[in-house]
């Protein structure tokens, strides 16, 4: 027989000459499968084994022939495999075997299952520190919670962060996604698209994860990139007519960007109970914004902006009209009368264009259009009778008008309400008895 020292020196895995016990498993197809193994090996570095050859006092030889049969899925063969090649290496050199994500997770379920501290300790650390993919990370969310408390550390990158960690975070990529200087390195305006957009997906709303956006702080970074967005959007407009004579593409290049900034804000905004900020600071530009991009010098440019213009103040429309921003009655009837006209003049035009050229990037898509008549419906539905009936007026009396925004939905309420009230007018009079109805 040989001796304990001679094969913790000399033995090798699979070595049948100086072998004393086989290893039994399945295969993928189901076959046995044996494998050539030492006890004293095994017993010093599986506690499963060390337990089982402990329950055979005799110390077993290799002509005892001493089988053991460890059960495994199919599916798990390769890793059972690979962990039985792992307990003849020395510590240092299983820390040099892992490979990949995949296969060190199957080996670390059957590590664990054959009580490895060892091994199990290395994947452990090895599965702890290296990068994993998506689906890897999904695999990974999917095994380690069923392997008990000694392979969490695992998971340590995915643990939910303490609200304050989180708030800290999220102000400073706010803080990130509306900056304005342009003193940035390269790569900056990656940087803060990428800001914009993970702030953007960090306010979806999920039943698992709490609201931040509801802090103060939060709110107060929020509104003060959005004094910082319309002060250089303002910046902009107002350098427009001397930096458009030096280079027109780089201008609107420039002024366009500002506006996207803008654009990207007020999607925000609403999942933060914050739209009406966004509203009055439109509400307050919107007169200096149309005087300038309708000035004649742009009458054959600046496509990009006008088109954007629609596409941010459909947004402002669409919360007002929609109630989500509750102004006073004069305050609503101003805004439409503002952007109304601009409306109506410039859809035909980027039709026309569309028409012409195939190419024009910058034509209203159908979604757009409907969303901002709908808006625009809903806003006039809710204004006095008198401001309703002055821009119903104003839109049946150019026939080029009637096409977009139709409103023809709201002169159809309109005319029904007025009907109503004169018909409530009339009983108010004749029913004495009744002092409630008062016009």
């Amino acid at each position: 027989m040989r001796s304990k020292s001679f094969c913790a020196g000399t033995c090798e895995f699979g070595d049948q000459t100086t072998s004393d016990v086989t290893v039994r498993l399945r295969s993928r197809d189901g076959r046995p499968e044996w494998f050539h193994c030492h006890s004293f090996i095994l017993m010093k570095k599986s506690k499963f084994f060390a337990h089982w050859l402990s329950k055979h006092p005799t110390y077993p030889s290799p002509e005892s022939n001493n089988c053991i049969e460890v059960h495994c899925p199919g599916s798990e063969f390769d890793h059972y495999v690979k962990l039985l090649k792992l307990i003849y290496l020395s510590e240092e050199t299983v820390s040099d075997s892992w490979d990949s994500v995949k296969s060190s997770l199957g080996v670390l379920r059957a590590s664990i299952a054959l009580q490895c501290e060892t091994i199990t300790k290395s994947c452990i650390q090895y599965l702890e520190a290296v990068p994993w993919d998506e689906k890897e990370e999904e695999e990974i969310l999917k095994v380690i919670p069923n392997l008990g408390p000694e392979a969490m550390p695992i998971l340590a990158r995915v643990q939910p962060v303490d609200t304050s960690a989180t708030k800290n975070v999220f102000i400073s990529a706010i803080r990130f996604a509306t900056t304005i200087e342009n003193s940035f390195p390269p790569l900056a305006d990656e940087l803060k698209t990428s800001a914009q957009e993970q702030v953007d997906y960090m306010l979806l709303e999920d039943e698992e994860t709490p609201l931040i956006a509801v802090d103060d702080d939060v709110k107060y970074e929020a509104r003060s990139g959005l004094a910082k967005m319309f002060t250089n959007f303002e910046k902009r407009l107002s350098l427009l007519p001397s930096e458009f004579d030096q280079s027109p593409e780089a201008a609107e290049q420039r002024l366009l960007q500002s506006l996207s900034d803008l654009e990207w804000i007020c999607n925000i905004l609403p999942k933060m109970e914050m739209m009406k900020d966004f509203v009055s600071g439109w509400a307050c530009i919107s007169d200096h914004v149309l005087a300038v991009v309708q000035d004649e010098k742009y009458s054959s440019g600046l496509w990009a902006i006008k088109a954007k213009l629609i596409e941010v103040t459909g947004k402002a429309l669409d919360a007002i009209g929609y109630g989500n921003v509750v102004l006073p009655a004069p305050s609503r009837v101003q805004f439409l009368k503002t952007w109304l006209p601009y409306i109506r003049k410039l859809k035909p035009l980027l039709d026309s264009k569309s028409a012409d050229d195939e190419a024009f990037p910058f034509k209203m898509d159908s979604d757009l259009c409907q969303n901002i008549e709908g808006a625009i419906t809903s806003l006039v539905l809710a204004l006095p009778s008198n401001d309703q009936a002055d821009i119903l007026m104003e839109w049946m009396q150019r026939p080029e008008q009637l096409k977009y925004p139709d409103l023809s939905e709201a002169f159809e309420v309109w005319c029904y309400r007025t009907k109503s009230a004169k018909r409530r007018l009339v009983v108010g009079f004749k029913g004495i008895d009744n002092p409630t109805i008062s016009f």
